[in-house]
């Protein structure tokens, strides 16, 4: 039993798509790091195409505003893989140590086994 890696694409449809606005249950690492790509590869590309000017920062205002909800649930959801709570996506309130401290659970394994937040996600027999 693996956790399967799932590509760029499939992190996007499930973030936007199946779980627009959903803060239940569990996201894989790969998910998550590849929405966090997309969505800093959208932010740049923006502000590239449109500079820095007024009308830049308004479209990027609203992509941040469009994709907030994906992103927080997203975040909840990986915090569940790891057996956390989503409560503790506030620690990154506490400047520099909780940041890292949330980097470092970003990027820890799986718990290989169903937890209180669902069963193991993307899980190839």
């Amino acid at each position: 039993m693996f956790q399967r890696q799932v590509s760029f694409q499939e992190a996007i449809v499930m973030a936007l798509k199946n779980n627009y606005c959903n803060f239940s249950g569990r996201s894989s690492r790969s998910e998550f790091w590849w929405f966090i790509l997309f969505y800093s590869l959208l932010i740049f590309v923006i502000a590239l195409i449109f500079g820095k000017n007024d009308f830049g920062q308004t479209i990027s205002g609203l992509v941040v505003l469009a994709l907030i909800l994906p992103y927080f649930g997203l975040c909840v959801r990986r915090l569940h893989d790891i057996g956390r709570s989503g409560w503790w996506l506030l620690i990154n309130l506490i400047p520099f140590v909780g940041e890292i401290i949330y980097i470092i659970w970003m990027c820890k394994d799986s718990e290989m086994h169903p937890n209180q937040y669902g069963p193991v996600p993307n899980v190839v027999a």
